[in-house]
Parts: structure tokens; sequence; C-alpha cells
């Protein structure tokens, strides 16, 4: 590709750059490009989120620039403030490594393993010690630091702000300045810290590294930005019917975000698709099963993938329980048990009232037959086996025993 063709393969799905002619001169010099992208190891899984980041790393690599895999070990001492309303709790060391280590293992489902470089930012922030830390912050104003959107807030709520957090910013901008950074990618939610990082690089004679930054995968529920803790997220080491499944219970219109960020489809590809679905071509369930299938192939492989849809199918198509139900033994009794009941002590809800919620909205089914009443029972005596489906993707086979 000549340096316009590679810019437009490159800019795909972003939503900032910074600045588009200065990433084009260095693409037309020739030469390997160093591109830099931080991932905190702040939880031990790695979610698909965190993935169109890496898959934008990988369009790099593929045009062969250095790709370099950053843990921000130290860096997840501090802990990002950036979208944060309080101070959030900092994690020790031993649980910042232990979970590095599992960021080494997922990271190679996208990227290249021998082309990857992996560092940790501890390397040279460990360095600077006391002394390079007042220096360092000595290049940087605090008025500049409260135009951060979420540290204005926060001011002008008078919201406490811990002095540590301060230090997030500079030392992510310090980063790019140790690696030399060509370009820095990142999330819009990240823009300040990596303007900050062009900023101290200028401060140490450097030429400003370009910034590119993605959007923000919404999770499963269509509106909240993916993360673990709100339990809308899609782990690329879950199991392959657990991918399947998530992917397909997206919305139509998410769908298409998910093939922009999470495919390499080019954006014509993604758009005859599109098309062929508004005519009425392409069912948007098999666009979407093709986009199950798409991920899974990267995260597991092509048999994964067939092995998946086949039981989708199985189940939601042909309305079959999956091969392999989990077993619960729950106590026998003489006693004839409320459904609501049984499906909480198998662990099938989180409470009662949420096994009656789902009753009541038709959600439970006892050996295929809907349950109609709040107030239905099962009998419990011993040797009593039944099929229970709660919601769409819960079967447990229940014994008393």
């Amino acid at each position: 590709m000549n340096p316009d063709e590679q810019l437009d393969y490159l800019v795909k799905g972003s939503v900032d750059l910074i600045e588009r002619n200065d990433l084009r001169s260095k693409l037309s010099r020739g030469k390997a490009l160093t591109i830099k992208a931080g991932f905190d190891p702040t939880a031990p899984d790695i979610h698909l989120g965190h993935t169109v980041l890496m898959r934008k790393m990988k369009h790099f690599q593929q045009l062969g620039h250095r790709v370099i895999f950053l843990i921000g070990d130290f860096t997840g001492l501090i802990g990002d403030p950036t979208g944060k309303k309080a101070t959030r709790p900092a994690l020790t060391k031993e649980e910042i490594l232990q979970n590095a280590e599992t960021y080494k293992q997922q990271v190679f489902k996208i990227l290249d393993p021998i082309k990857t470089e992996v560092q940790f930012n501890s390397e040279w922030l460990m360095a600077l010690g006391a002394d390079g830390m007042i220096k360092l912050a000595g290049k940087y104003t605090l008025a500049r630091m409260l135009e951060r959107d979420d540290f204005s807030k926060r001011f002008g709520a008078h919201q406490p702000i811990a002095l540590h957090e301060l230090l997030y910013p500079l030392a992510q901008g310090y980063d790019s300045v140790a690696m030399k950074a060509d370009v820095e990618l990142g999330g819009t939610d990240q823009l300040f810290n990596l303007l900050v990082g062009r900023d101290l690089m200028r401060e140490y004679g450097q030429e400003p590294q370009v910034v590119m930054t993605m959007p923000l995968l919404e999770g499963l529920d269509g509106i909240e930005k993916m993360s673990k803790s709100l339990g809308n997220y899609i782990g690329i080491n879950e199991a392959p019917g657990a991918i399947f499944g998530k992917v397909m219970s997206i919305s139509d219109q998410l769908m298409w975000k998910y093939y922009l960020l999470t495919t390499d489809l080019t954006p014509a590809e993604i758009n005859t698709k599109r098309e062929s679905v508004s005519t009425g071509a392409l069912h948007p369930m098999e666009a979407k099963r093709e986009l199950a299938k798409s991920l899974l192939r990267d995260f597991h492989d092509a048999d994964a993938a067939d092995a998946a849809e086949a039981e989708f199918r199985r189940i939601f198509s042909d309305r079959q329980a999956p091969a392999d139900v989990e077993e619960k033994r729950l106590d026998a009794s003489p006693e004839p048990q409320l459904v609501s009941r049984v499906i909480t002590a198998a662990g099938l809800t989180e409470s009662h009232k949420d096994a009656q919620r789902l009753i009541a909205q038709g959600g439970v089914l006892v050996d295929d037959v809907k349950v109609e009443e709040l107030k239905q029972t099962l009998d419990a005596t011993a040797g009593k086996s039944y099929l229970l489906k709660v919601g769409k993707r819960r079967f447990a086979r229940i014994v008393f025993a």
C-alpha cells in the first residue's frame, strides 16, 4: 500500500486523529512506526471491548509497523481516574502482576505473537524515583490538568481529587517519551491522557506522537460501556457457546458497530452486508450468526465456531435443551415446593424476587411447559427430576434426593 492507502486502511472506525497530516507524513518515510497502546491490568480477563484497540494494533502490525502491547503495571497501581466520580481503590502489586500474566496469555488471540512486543511501564517509571517524578510534574500545570472533564466536574462539585490521581496522565504521557512512540492508540475517554503524551514529548525535545482514538464499545445492554463490573461483557476466554449466545442477544442496530470495531471486514464489505439486511436478502439473525462465528474463529477456532452455531440452533431454533445440561441436586421434601423457590435454590436466579419476576414474564419452563402461576409447585419427593429453563440461556436438570 502507498501512504494514502495505508492511511485509509488504518483510520477505519477511528474517532479522533491528531493529526492526520502528521500520520501521513510518518507513513511516507517508509520506516516502521512504533505503535503504543497501554492496558492497565485491573481485572484478570480481557473482554471484547478491549479488543477494539487490539484489532487496530493488528492493522498496524499487518502493514509492518512495530506494535508494543504496554502493560501498565506501574500506572495500574495509581488507578486510572478517567470517567470516575470518586477516587478508585488501589490494587496491590501482587494483584496487578497476576492479572498481567493473564493478559499476556490472551492478547495473542488477536495479535501476532512473533511480531508483538510486550513491555511493562514499571521499567522506566520506577526508575524515575522521587526526584524524577518531581521534575516530570514540573512540566505540566494544575490549570491544564483541571481542563480534563472528569477532574473539572469533581472539582466544581467539591468532590475529592487525590493528588496521586493527577499523576496518572503524567505517567501515561511519560510512557510515550520513554518509548519514543510514533502513534498512541486509546479509547475516546483517553483523549486527554493521550494529548498529555504529545505535550510531554515536545517538552523532552521529541517529535510528538500521533493520537488515534477508537469508540467505546457498548455492552450487551446497548447502553453502557462494556464492563465486567456491569455484567454486560463478552469475555474472550469464555466458552464458545457462551460467546455465541451473547452475540446473538445484542440488538440488530448494535450489531453493525460490533462488525465495524471487532472484525477485519472493510467498511465497504460491512455496508454491503447491511444493505442485504435492509433489502431482505439477508435476515438480521443470519448476519448476527456470521458475526458470532467470526469472533469465535478469532478467540477459539473454526470448529468451535461451527459447533457453537449448531448448538445454538438446536436450543433456540429447534427448542431443545443443551447437550450438557448441568445437574443440580436438591434436598427432597414431602411437601410440594414452589417453582420460584426451586429456581433460586438451584442458583438459576440471584433472588426469589428475580425468580418470581421471570415467571410473571413467562420466562420459566419446566419440562418444556411454561410456568403460568407464581404459586405453581413441584413434587419434591426423592427421585423426582425436572428440566428447568430459566430465561433465554439458563438450563438445569433438577434432581430431588
